[in-house]
C-alpha cells in the first residue's frame, strides 16, 4: 500500500510540474527505527620515542592479526594521525576495532590473543586512550 501511495504522489507531481503549477511534498514518514548498533572500540597510541621503527610496525601487525584470531570482531580499521590541526596531545596510531555487541568486546579484552598482544604493546607506548561508542551499522 505505501508503494502504491508514493506512487501515485510522484504521479499527482510529475503531473502538476508539468503544467507548470507550484509543487510541494509532504514529508513522507520515516520507517520504523530497525536500525543495528555496532560498538566501536577506539584505541590511540603515544609510542616511545625510544622506538625504532621496526618495533612500531610489530606493534602494528600484532594488532593487524587480531581479526583472523578473535571472531568476535567484525571490523578493523587502523591509521596515522595526518590532522593538520595539532591538538592530538601526541597521538600518532590509531586502531578501531568493531563488535555487535558488549560480550563481543568483553571475549576480545579477555582473549588470550588480544592478551599477548597486550604483552607486545605495554612497554612501548608511552600514552595509550581507548574509547568506546555505540553507532549505527
Amino acid at each position: 500500500m505505501r508503494h502504491l501511495l508514493s506512487w501515485a504522489m510522484t504521479c499527482g507531481l510529475l503531473a502538476a510540474a508539468l503544467a507548470g503549477m507550484p509543487v510541494t511534498q509532504a514529508a513522507e514518514p520515516a520507517p520504523p527505527a530497525a536500525e543495528k548498533k555496532v560498538l566501536r572500540h577506539v584505541v590511540l597510541y603515544k609510542f616511545k620515542d625510544s622506538l625504532t621503527p621496526g618495533q612500531i610496525q610489530e606493534v602494528i601487525d600484532a594488532f593487524s592479526g587480531l581479526p583472523k584470531k578473535i571472531d568476535t570482531i567484525i571490523g578493523f580499521e587502523r591509521g596515522t594521525n595526518v590532522s593538520p590541526e595539532g591538538k592530538s596531545e601526541g597521538l600518532t596510531h590509531a586502531f578501531v576495532v568493531t563488535f555487535r555487541d558488549e560480550p563481543g568486546r568483553d571475549a576480545y579484552l579477555t582473549h588470550p590473543a588480544h592478551l599477548e598482544y597486550v604483552n607486545v604493546v605495554k612497554d612501548r607506548r608511552e600514552k595509550v586512550v581507548v574509547f568506546d561508542y555505540w553507532t549505527s551499522e
